[in-house]
């Protein structure tokens, strides 16, 4: 790959950011019964939003519009409520852009059609060039090494990729590149994916980061409108662009603020499970603790976490504020702000969201407990299968989720 050049400011402060938040999220449901992906809670505090938001500010990136669609209000208030620290003022600003029907009476048709339809902001802002992200994945990235590779490459687009083994390369988009980082193919979930060269063994998956020239993003979605498509970037508008020739590779390494390689598409329930359970791994691959690149949020008040009693006890979990466990068994688990575990209760590789609550001598093991869930007194949860089938979603490992306000 390419050597990594030096960053320049005025590189930054002439790249606008949109930010694609407009996910309905199906396979994540029924977390995203009442929210868009990107409002999915995350990690105890955080809303999957703010990692891809706190890239961004990390990274000096601060013109940034945030594309929702799909039950966005609780998305809405999140980033209103936490989000609201730049100063439009000095030119800085993280707003929230839903469908305005400027070019149509519909609602956007795909990610391309999301761009297409808010081309006007292009014209308002005359960027040089434009970052596009996705609200829905849990990495650390510095954007402003991608943006530097890319002006110093004289690209028209850069796309962030990440090596992944061949035998789960069919299931993403995967680039073929030359000896200089140029993309010289794209396909998405291809029957045979081509390892890079100096490689047997892995692939280059896109992450769905991408960095377009202004002009050429701006004329890529307008010919694929005039196209019957699925007016999707990797399906569509990427294929197209590599087809130029003036394509770059980004290797996610080079932008990489992890010890180790950590990108997570958590997409599905048990990819979303089985995130919080990294965070809980002694030497976790995703470190939440790092100040050097702080993940901001919105935080209510909340009073301090109270474990009271001498029995039971809490070991190898993330329990944010408010809660309260009272003489109970915790292990392995991740609890949002207020949830409450009572006497004799015990959970174990679990994780509650907001106010949840698990009464006295209730069980609970390898489940996802949504907002204000409610397991009363003497109740199990993942313990049998089949009775938890009749009323929950299981997901192919096992996992149970419990929906949002529901009481067992």
């Amino acid at each position: 790959m390419l050597e990594q050049p030096g960053k320049d400011p005025l590189l930054l402060r002439s790249t606008l950011t949109f930010l694609l938040a407009g996910g309905q999220g199906e396979r994540l449901y029924p977390l995203t019964r009442d929210r868009a992906k990107p409002a999915v809670p995350f990690g105890g505090v955080y809303r999957i939003v703010d990692f891809t938001l706190s890239n961004c500010l990390n990274s000096h990136l601060r013109r940034i519009y945030v594309l929702t669609q799909y039950r966005s209000s609780s998305l809405d208030v999140h980033i209103q409520g936490g989000w609201s620290i730049l100063s439009p003022e000095l030119g800085e600003y993280i707003y929230t852009l839903p469908p305005q029907l400027r070019l149509a009476q519909n609602w956007y048709r795909g990610t391309a059609d999301a761009i297409l339809h808010n081309l006007y902001i292009l014209e308002q802002e005359r960027p040089d060039r434009v970052l596009i992200v996705s609200g829905d994945h849990v990495y650390k990235m510095d954007y402003g090494t991608m943006v530097a590779q890319h002006h110093a490459t004289q690209a028209n687009l850069s796309i962030a990729c990440i090596e992944v083994p061949l035998d789960i390369a069919p299931e993403l988009g995967i680039m073929e590149v030359d000896s200089d980082g140029r993309i010289v193919g794209f396909e998405e979930k291809p029957s045979s994916p081509k390892p890079p060269p100096g490689s047997t063994t892995h692939a280059l998956a896109s992450m769905g980061v991408y960095v377009f020239d202004t002009d050429t993003l701006a004329r890529a979605v307008s010919e694929d409108a005039k196209r019957d498509t699925a007016h999707d970037f990797g399906k569509n508008i990427i294929p197209a662009v590599v087809k130029e020739g003036q394509a770059f590779a980004f290797n996610f390494k080079d932008g990489n603020r992890n010890p180790t390689v950590y990108w997570r598409d958590i997409g599905l329930l048990d990819a979303y499970w089985q995130a919080h359970m990294d965070l809980l791994e002694p030497d976790p691959p995703f470190d939440l603790f790092d100040t050097s690149w702080p993940i901001r949020t919105y935080n209510p008040p909340c009073p301090p976490t109270a474990v009271l009693g001498d029995e039971g006890g809490v070991r190898n979990s993330l329990i944010s504020g408010g809660c309260v466990i009272r003489n109970a068994d915790v292990d392995r688990s991740v609890l949002s702000n207020r949830v409450s575990i009572e006497p004799g209760a015990r959970l174990e590789e679990s994780v509650l969201l907001e106010g949840a609550v698990v009464e006295s001598g209730a069980e609970v093991h390898r489940a996802i407990l949504d907002e204000g869930a409610r397991v009363r007194a003497g109740a199990r949860i993942g313990v049998d299968t089949e009775q938890d089938r009749e009323r929950f979603t299981i997901t192919q490992s096992g996992v149970v989720v419990v929906p949002k306000g529901m009481t067992l």
